[in-house]
């Protein structure tokens, strides 16, 4: 289970911010994502590495490629625990524990 720090380094990154909005919705090849954001291959490689560590996007390996994709699931996790955690209202905090846990 990632951690609040270590999900907040892995999306303070703006680089790893613009791969995770065009992630989103799309499974991409780390060529595709490079083509899109005009960086290299390895940097780009190096920021899905730490987003896979983190587990904010997936990979699927498919022949001599692999497929990222945002996963979204985690995504909504780790932002309900930084909400429990920060903004503990009774509030906020029974709507997050609802969506976190499907009530």
């Amino acid at each position: 289970m990632i951690n609040a720090v270590e999900f907040a380094k892995a999306i303070a990154d703006e680089t790893r911010q613009r791969i995770m909005q065009i992630c989103c919705c799309r499974e991409l090849c780390v060529s595709d994502i490079v083509a899109e954001i005009g960086l290299s291959q390895p940097t780009v490689s190096h920021h899905l590495a730490i987003l896979r560590d983190a587990g904010l996007v997936h990979a699927e390996r498919r022949g001599r490629e692999t497929f990222y994709t945002l996963n979204q699931e985690r995504i909504t996790h780790c932002c309900g625990q930084l909400l429990l955690t920060f903004a503990p209202e009774e509030g906020v905090t029974k709507t997050v524990a609802q969506a976190l846990h499907g009530v």
